[in-house]
């Protein structure tokens, strides 16, 4: 049996139609992201996974090109 995600926004995606923002649901073991204006495309991962890219975007540590 499928069960839905919960899908949750940033408080900082403010009011309104909403459709420029990350939303992120969890699943056991799991992270699920995806883009309110292209809700079918997701993107799903291992959280420590998520964790690595996102300290890598936050450090500004990824691979120049």
């Amino acid at each position: 049996m499928h069960t839905p995600l919960d899908w949750q926004k940033s408080s900082f995606s403010g009011s309104g139609d909403g459709n420029a923002c990350v939303e992120l649901a969890t699943t056991p073991g799991t992270v699920h992201l995806c883009e309110s204006g292209t809700p079918a495309t997701r993107l799903s991962t291992v959280p420590g996974a998520l964790v690595h890219l996102l300290n890598h975007i936050k450090n500004g540590t990824g691979r120049e090109g």
